[in-house]
């Protein structure tokens, strides 16, 4: 437990303040960004910085340039007053008096002094790079001449508060019968999705994508003649190369791009179904010469329906009929029956992709019907669409009849 002092102990609402340090540690660990205040010729200043925990010391990044690095020089170090607040709910009453918000805040006070041990230094810039878990692992650390040029305060953590609000509205009484809705519209801060610099061709790495379900997850899947992984818009340019076809496009309902930054919008299309939860998409690389050629998914994958529609399957003409397609498919089958325990995986294709019908039959599917305008093409008009399914316990015969078409010709006896 924190001490109280002066300047910690609440004049109100008491109730809401805990001096524990594991809360504290919390919130500072859950934040990414704090505020400094501080003292300049008798004038305050604010600023936002970046912060990180290591055990009872709070380090602030900074330039060794700025007003509270150069003041916080000297021996008697610079006092300061750090805040950091975590907004949960927004709390909306019957009366505007009682509209509110459920949070987590906190504020430290003490003398932050000037990190000059450069093993410290280093350790604290590393622990700020780490809040994403891996990172410094993957990435460049600083130079001699880029430490210089970055300053570290160090503040103890001993002066420390936290203010917290949960729970609900609190409407008076004689207010409970007007008619107008009261709650709680909670907040929380989610990673949008990852846009690599330019030039990058490395895969967004695992530690910026979210935890997820397994279901939602698309794990890298590897074969003899093709490697699936996480589809990336540093995939946009060989995607484009490898589907720049008229014939590739001709079924598909959105649009062919015409570039590659027509690509990356189609990607990011993608990926934000991903993030939304309704499509799992891979890229296909063919494992002979680790060239992109195309892109699959899974589609609407509902784990406790234990369902999903293997679909937005797209192949450069280059490869087909080389074995790649029919492997993406036993590899997408095992994930999907194997690892998943789905009891149901159906796909979608128009009625006029005769050549589509008869891959999906090949694979061991049945078709169940035709559904009738499902889905609209980029020209307005609407598709019907051949409807195929294959159930768990078909998956074993399917299983190996795909082994078998993959299998090696034996050679000819001379």
């Amino acid at each position: 437990m924190y001490p109280r002092t002066d300047r910690t102990t609440a004049t109100r609402t008491r109730d809401r303040m805990s001096y524990d340090e594991p809360a504290a540690h919390a919130v500072l660990d859950e934040a990414y960004h704090c505020t400094l205040g501080f003292v300049v010729d008798g004038e305050p200043r604010v600023l936002p910085t970046l912060h990180v925990r290591v055990g009872d010391t709070l380090y602030l990044h900074g330039s060794t340039g700025s007003r509270p690095l150069l003041a916080a020089r000297g021996e008697a170090g610079l006092p300061v007053c750090v805040a950091v607040t975590l907004l949960d709910a927004l709390i909306y009453g019957r009366s505007q008096f009682h509209h509110s918000a459920n949070y987590r805040s906190l504020v430290a006070h003490g003398t932050a002094h000037l990190v000059t041990d450069e093993r410290e230094k280093v350790a604290a810039l590393t622990a700020l790079v780490e809040k994403a878990a891996g990172r410094s692992a993957d990435s460049r650390p600083p130079s001699r001449r880029e430490l210089a040029e970055t300053a570290v305060l160090a503040l103890p953590l001993r002066e420390v508060s936290v203010r917290a609000r949960t729970g609900g509205v609190n409407d008076d009484p004689a207010d409970l019968d007007l008619p107008y809705w009261a709650g709680v519209l909670p907040l929380r801060l989610t990673p949008g999705v990852p846009e690599p610099a330019a030039g990058v061709t490395a895969p967004v790495p695992a530690y910026l994508r979210p935890a997820r379900s397994p279901w939602l997850e698309p794990a890298v899947l590897r074969g003899e003649h093709v490697l699936l992984e996480p589809l990336d818009l540093a995939h946009a340019e060989e995607l484009y190369v490898a589907l720049d076809d008229p014939e590739v496009w001709r079924y598909v309902g959105s649009p062919r791009p015409t570039d590659v930054a027509g690509m990356a919008d189609y990607i990011r299309v993608a990926l934000a179904d991903h993030q939304r939860g309704v499509r799992v998409p891979w890229v296909q690389r063919c494992a002979a010469t680790g060239a992109v050629v195309g892109t699959t998914s899974y589609y609407q994958p509902d784990e406790d329906l234990r369902s999903m529609e293997i679909g937005f399957t797209q192949l450069g003409r280059a490869w087909w009929r080389t074995g790649i397609n029919t492997e993406a498919k036993l590899l997408l089958l095992t994930r999907a029956f194997e690892e998943l325990d789905a009891v149901r995986v159906t796909w979608q294709t128009s009625t006029l992709n005769e050549r589509s019908q008869r891959a999906i039959e090949r694979l061991g599917a049945t078709r169940e019907g035709t559904l009738r305008s499902n889905r609209r093409r980029s020209d307005g008009t609407w598709r019907e669409s051949a409807l195929y399914s294959m159930l768990a316990d078909e998956w074993p015969n399917a299983q190996a009849r795909l082994r078998e078409r993959l299998r090696p010709a034996a050679p000819v006896a001379s």
